[in-house]
């Protein structure tokens, strides 16, 4: 299957998730949670994500994850990402309560793609205090891809995790998960990079980002969201209507995209040193807000 019919068919099934200028939204992608190892790269930047998460859930922010969301190929087990990042699953079960949850898998969480695994594993989850299982993401549902759809004007965004144009993480996500597991985990702790991974391989991060720019092109500039490459993007009105996410793996830095008011916006979150010397979580505004409709189609 080429990368065009994987698209094609992610948009296809989209859920459709009604939106309009008073809904605030925030987006972020490639989180990659994993059981506090030295081979945990959310884990240096946990504190940052959790102040942030706080922060738009106080806000009545709704949340969307666009995959990889958990570290699923360093890690067989969600149990352990549970306990090491316990404190951010509460709050998004805050979200989840709330009906402002909304989770799309990629290739490192594609064990989500079967119902029947996230009902297994991420519904509830053993208490040891208590001695018994708890609630945690009950009914929750993974998708490939959501329509963001305004409800004045019909203006979609359409949101993907983004690896439907690498082959090589969509149809051989497990040979690439085996190969995580026994050889690139062991060596990412000693800072030799997975060479696979469209983040630390930047010739395979610009034929992924060609691949779906025409894949745009020939849809009628349909405005889409990603993740996968780590590297944030953020067009101007009249360019190729993609946008990327970025990462919440950069180095002391998180990145992501809001919506609110009708406009759109790239926004960093980071640890800055006041003139007092004391550290604190910020956000920074890097690019926009620009209007959604100067986005829309000719």
């Amino acid at each position: 299957m080429t990368f065009r019919k994987r698209l094609d068919r992610a948009y296809a099934q989209a859920r459709v998730v009604p939106f309009n200028d008073d809904t605030r939204i925030v987006l972020f992608s490639d989180c990659h949670r994993g059981d506090n190892s030295f081979a945990d790269d959310f884990a240096n930047n946990r504190n940052i994500y959790f102040h942030a998460l706080k922060h738009y859930y106080n806000e009545g922010f709704l949340y969307f994850e666009l995959g990889d969301g958990d570290e699923l190929w360093e890690n067989v087990h969600f149990d352990a990402i549970f306990e090491a990042h316990k404190n951010v699953y509460e709050l998004l079960r805050k979200f989840h309560l709330e009906k402002r949850l909304f989770m799309i898998w990629g290739n490192h969480d594609m064990v989500y793609k079967d119902p029947a695994y996230v009902e297994k594993h991420l519904s509830s989850y053993f208490e040891p205090i208590d001695g018994r299982d708890k609630a945690l993401f009950e009914g929750i549902r993974y998708e490939e891809g959501i329509r963001l759809r305004h409800e004045h004007t019909g203006q979609e965004l359409f949101l993907c995790h983004g690896h439907q144009a690498d082959w090589w993480n969509y149809t051989y996500w497990r040979w690439s998960r085996l190969l995580v597991r026994v050889l690139w985990k062991p060596l990412q702790v000693v800072g030799i990079a997975d060479p696979t991974s469209p983040a630390k391989n930047y010739k395979e991060l610009i034929r992924i980002e060609k691949r779906i720019k025409k894949w745009i092109l020939e849809n009628e500039m349909r405005v889409t969201v990603a993740g996968h490459t780590h590297r944030p993007r953020f067009p101007e009105p009249g360019e190729i209507p993609f946008f990327n996410d970025g990462s919440c793996v950069h180095p002391r830095s998180i990145t992501g995209l809001e919506i609110e008011g009708g406009r759109i916006s790239l926004i960093k979150w980071q640890i800055a040193t006041t003139e007092e010397g004391v550290l604190k979580v910020v956000r920074l505004l890097l690019e926009g807000p620009e209007n959604l409709s100067d986005y829309a189609k000719a």
